[in-house]
């Protein structure tokens, strides 16, 4: 119970310190570019046109919004990631306890180190990843709903308890669970190759008798892990958009946003507009080629 309290204070404290980047990042997810592109200078000194990064976007939301509103969206976030933490806590302690499932070896017990004890391991994290995600992803929705609120400047979702009866109100249950399948797949499979990943390499790369081995290897989960992010990052994105998309905000309606039927039809969009990274960096942010700007939407077609 005493690590599950320190786990929920130091998780707090990380997400009210990073919430500003998520919601800079979450705003241009949807495609939403307040500034124009300016001149400069790319990491070879040619000259290009660049998009507004961090800093200019947060500049921009303080002259309209004041610091405060850097930190739209944080109380359902918190909630998001309180009751995250004490779900998956319960559901790996429960796993640990009953000792299961062992997808390799039946009820034999896995070598530590061994493909058997990392694939069973895995499993178990992913069982408690998934329950924590899928009971945690309504306050995932109003969290984003209420980030995306800037574009149109609404104030429908102006609180967790009230946009919980808004969204129950115009969409039913199924509202809470919007985006709720990629985010899932990109979860799951984000840590599968993270693990495995991690496993060949201090296996087959990595020689137990170098001095730091530990550290090393260490090093080597952090990298697979940003690998792992990078390659499913268009689940993350495909997510965040079906979660506002025909929400009742301008941000996720036409003219500015388009309208999809289920989340492959926003997947196949966005891959055919080339813009399954957008949003991934926040700097150096290239314009995109052929790509123009419209004043009256703040956004690129």
């Amino acid at each position: 119970m005493a690590d599950t309290c320190g786990q929920v204070l130091l998780g707090s404290g990380l997400t009210v310190l990073s919430h500003p980047l998520m919601y800079i990042k979450v705003l241009i997810q949807v495609g939403h570019e307040p500034l124009p592109p300016t001149l400069g200078r790319n990491l070879f000194g040619r000259q290009v046109y660049q998009l507004p990064g961090l800093f200019a976007y947060a500049k921009h939301i303080i002259k309209i919004d004041g610091k405060a509103g850097l930190f739209k969206g944080l109380g359902p976030r918190l909630c998001a990631g309180t009751i995250g933490t004490i779900v998956h806590s319960k559901v790996v302690q429960r796993c640990q306890e009953q000792g299961t499932p062992q997808v390799l070896g039946g009820q034999q017990k896995a070598v530590e180190g061994s493909l058997q004890h990392v694939v069973n391991e895995t499993t178990k994290e992913m069982i408690a990843r998934s329950c924590a995600t899928i009971v945690t992803h309504p306050f995932h929705v109003i969290t984003l709903r209420c980030m995306v609120q800037f574009i149109g400047r609404e104030t429908k979702y102006s609180g967790v308890f009230d946009s919980i009866i808004t969204v129950y109100r115009e969409e039913g249950i199924l509202g809470f669970f919007a985006g709720l399948i990629p985010r899932l797949l990109g979860d799951v499979l984000s840590l599968w190759i993270c693990n495995l990943l991690a496993h060949l390499i201090n296996t087959y790369a990595i020689d137990d008798s170098m001095s730091h081995t530990g550290e090393i290897k260490n090093c080597s989960q952090a990298v697979t892990g940003f690998f792992a992010s990078m390659l499913t990052y268009p689940f993350v994105l495909v997510s965040n958009l079906m979660a506002v998309n025909n929400c009742g905000l301008a941000g996720g309606l036409p003219p500015y946003a388009s309208v999809y039927p289920t989340w492959v039809d926003c997947w196949r969009h966005l891959s055919r507009e080339g813009n399954m990274s957008r949003g991934n960096s926040l700097f150096f942010r290239k314009l995109p080629a052929g790509k123009m700007y419209a004043i009256d939407q703040k956004r690129f077609f």
